[in-house]
């Protein structure tokens, strides 16, 4: 199967997947997850109308996005992997929105490149909702008080919440926890759902699902 066909079958899974929970049709964003490919194997989902992608590294896009967003101003980049402090002068020059907001040093460091830059990606805050040690993300008791930190002192407009569940798990909990903290904390957008469990993300009411593998393939 080619690309363009893989693409258009995860499309089409997502709006059945929308539809049968009720929810209209353009509801959910599908953010093709295109890290370690280069940009002659991304420009094909281009081609293909594709326009919301994530990368995990910083690095890594900075030597492919420049010359693929020169070409196509529409592209919206998401940036999905862990940021550290030093590479956020790099992460708001580059990305659009920036999922992976988890710890103080990180909202100070994007609020002051924000305003030196003059610069605002959107900003989702990544939850660990399954508390795994050797995973980023805030713990979920801390998120409203963490979001509260960084609208309140920092001035960030937090967009929404974003996890990734233990992957031996069952995601559906760790979707329903994300969803309920987000009513609490007054926040709009839900970033969860991978190529294995996109379709149990919507039920629970993702607007956003990271798809990858089952697009480009296995890395």
């Amino acid at each position: 199967m080619e690309l363009q066909e893989r693409l258009e079958e995860v499309r089409g899974r997502i709006a059945a997947a929308a539809r049968e929970t009720g929810r209209a049709e353009g509801s959910v964003q599908l953010v093709a997850v295109s890290k370690t490919f280069d940009a002659d194997q991304i420009r094909p989902a281009i081609e293909a109308g594709q326009r919301v992608f994530g990368e995990n590294r910083v690095q890594e896009s900075q030597g492919k996005w420049p010359a693929l967003k020169a070409e196509r101003p529409d592209i919206v980049l998401h940036l999905i992997g862990p940021l550290q402090s030093n590479k956020a002068a790099d992460a708001v020059a580059l990305f659009d929105v920036i999922e992976t907001v988890d710890r103080e040093k990180i909202a100070r460091a994007l609020a002051e490149e924000m305003k030196r830059q003059d610069k605002r990606p959107r900003l989702y805050v990544q939850v660990n909702t399954g508390l795994e040690p050797q995973k980023a993300g805030i713990a979920p008791e801390e998120v409203a008080s963490f979001v509260a930190l960084c609208r309140e002192e920092l001035g960030l407009s937090i967009e929404g919440l974003m996890c990734i569940p233990p992957a031996e798990e069952n995601p559906g909990p760790h979707f329903a926890l994300l969803a309920k903290l987000a009513f609490k904390c007054g926040v709009e957008k839900l970033s969860m759902g991978m190529s294995g469990d996109y379709e149990t993300a919507i039920a629970f009411g993702a607007t956003s699902v990271r798809v990858g593998s089952a697009i480009f393939g296995a890395r």
